[in-house]
């Protein structure tokens, strides 16, 4: 039980660190991205970097699974 709040804590400060890296790394605006405007309201859906960033994770547990 005493490795749960140290995984919690490990977890949330690689989203964090995640979060704060995509602040100032463009990923997305991809074809395939869903961006409606209508008035001053923008509905933006990023299917395409979407699928495109869980083909490279899945990769990524793949080979970490692997060679585990």
């Amino acid at each position: 039980m005493t490795g749960i709040p140290k995984l919690l804590m490990t977890v949330g400060a690689i989203i964090f660190a995640i979060g704060f890296l995509l602040q100032f790394i463009h990923i997305g605006k991809l074809p395939g991205d869903i961006i409606i405007k209508k008035g001053n309201t923008t509905f933006y859906f990023p299917l395409a970097t979407s699928i495109i960033l869980s083909i490279l994770l899945s990769f990524v547990l793949y080979l970490l699974g692997k060679f585990r």
